[in-house]
């Protein structure tokens, strides 16, 4: 495992405004902040596996997050479409059964 990432992540103004911004949101969704976060700190320079334990996540999830951004700036740390059929159920629909023994 290399000490430094091939992926050097420069940020300009705007995407650093956005990624600040969309660290400091408690509102957001913990992938989208987390996301954010890990670059923030990839920009300055901090090599995966320390941004990988300052934010509790492991090494490979950080190199996967920097690469997309590398390759695709903002737009690579939006979700994707998975593979499979969508869920019968929501989350919230899954819960409706419990506790009346069902």
């Amino acid at each position: 495992m290399p000490d430094k990432s091939p992926y050097q992540i420069e940020l300009s103004p705007e995407e650093e405004q956005v990624l600040r911004q969309t660290a400091a949101r408690y509102t957001l969704p913990y992938y989208q902040v987390i996301r954010a976060k890990m670059i923030l700190l990839a920009a300055q320079g901090l090599p995966n596996q320390e941004i990988a334990d300052r934010l509790d996540v492991c090494r490979k999830t950080v190199s996967k997050w920097r690469k997309r951004f590398f390759d695709e700036r903002l737009a690579g740390l939006q979700e994707r479409a998975r593979p499979g059929r969508p869920a019968a159920f929501s989350p919230s629909d899954r819960g409706a059964g419990e506790g009346t023994g069902m």
